[in-house]
């Protein structure tokens, strides 16, 4: 039994790996970019970073990599066999077995893969925001939108492993395209990227006037970055377009209450770091949006204990149970 495993969250921006302990303490951390190179067969450019980084880690520790589980998060339909089905924002890796091509490059059978929300909801049902909550959905808002649902007290994995895609729920009937081949899915308008889209949507649309001038006049400069800083700082329309954001974010959580019967949300992921003015707005919307809000019991949103690290940290735990 190792004292030590390796966790990965490989989103479609970066990836982050932790060196945790089997109390949640974490010893280590690396991040990377996420390769998107299409020079390479399905998964081996992702496979490649991912074993570099538990490199890295174990040297630091003076450790074997081929003797430390690994758990790997990954966005997307994940097969119970740990097959990447599906990735709309990781398409190189798409139909990969990522899990093979790790254990192959480590030397090491202790490498296992699960949705990356999932292990986000796993991280919190265990040391976190859902910690004693047998009943709650993790909301993770990267790139895309992914989700965990825990029901009593166990995460719903789905007949073929592909539960919790909740990014992909159409808000918006024709709406914004999607990697995935839709249009109008929930991530598209309440995602990291979601916020991308709309700023530049914004921007060209003349909402964005003093964040334009900031940038010398070219609306095509203004970034996400931008409005979230804008938006700490105070500034009106950098505050309208995130408050839209939480309008999103809040009609697709009260489509999952009303489906789920769900009461209680963990948002996690990059822009849960814009949580002081998105989950206000998204709290104060879903009054008027969920069906029959005033005879349910109370439904909370709260922010991940453990921010953009969640998915990782609940890698690790899937390395710990499997090994």
């Amino acid at each position: 039994m190792s004292d030590f495993a390796v966790g990965l969250d490989v989103g479609g921006t970066k990836a982050l790996a932790l060196l945790v302990a089997r109390d949640g303490r974490v010893l280590g951390e690396r991040r990377s970019q996420t390769p998107h190179d299409e020079g390479f067969g399905a998964g081996e450019a992702t496979a490649k970073v991912i074993v570099e980084l538990v490199g890295e880690l174990c040297e630091s520790q003076g450790l074997d990599p081929a003797r430390v589980p690994v758990g790997i998060g990954l966005p997307g339909m994940m097969r119970r066999d740990g097959h990447l089905a599906f990735a709309p924002n990781l398409a190189t890796a798409s139909g990969a077995d990522l899990g093979a091509q790790v254990r192959v490059a480590l030397g090491s059978s202790k490498v296992y893969c699960e949705n990356d929300a999932n292990c986000a909801a796993l991280a919190e049902h265990e040391w976190g925001a859902g910690r004693g909550v047998r009943d709650f959905v993790m909301v993770t808002l990267g790139t895309g939108i992914g989700g965990g649902v825990v029901a009593d007290g166990r995460l719903v994995r789905g007949r073929s492993g592909f539960a919790g895609e909740i990014g992909h729920m159409v808000v918006e009937a024709r709406g914004a395209p999607c990697p995935c081949g839709g249009r109008g899915c929930w991530e598209r308008y309440a995602s990291g990227g979601g916020l991308h889209r709309l700023t530049r949507e914004a921007a060209l649309a003349g909402r964005l006037g003093p964040l334009v001038a900031e940038l010398g006049g070219d609306a095509k400069a203004v970034r996400a970055e931008d409005v979230t800083a804008a938006a700490a700082r105070g500034v009106t329309e950098a505050l309208t377009l995130m408050r839209e954001v939480g309008w999103w974010l809040a009609l697709g959580l009260a489509n999952l209450a009303a489906i789920l019967d769900c009461g209680h949300f963990v948002i996690g992921g990059g822009l849960s770091s814009a949580s002081d003015v998105v989950l206000p707005a998204a709290r104060k919307y879903l009054g008027d949006l969920v069906e029959g809000y005033g005879v349910r019991p109370t439904i909370t949103i709260t922010t991940s204990l453990f921010g953009a690290r969640s998915g990782a940290m609940g890698a690790s735990l899937v390395a710990f149970t499997g090994a």
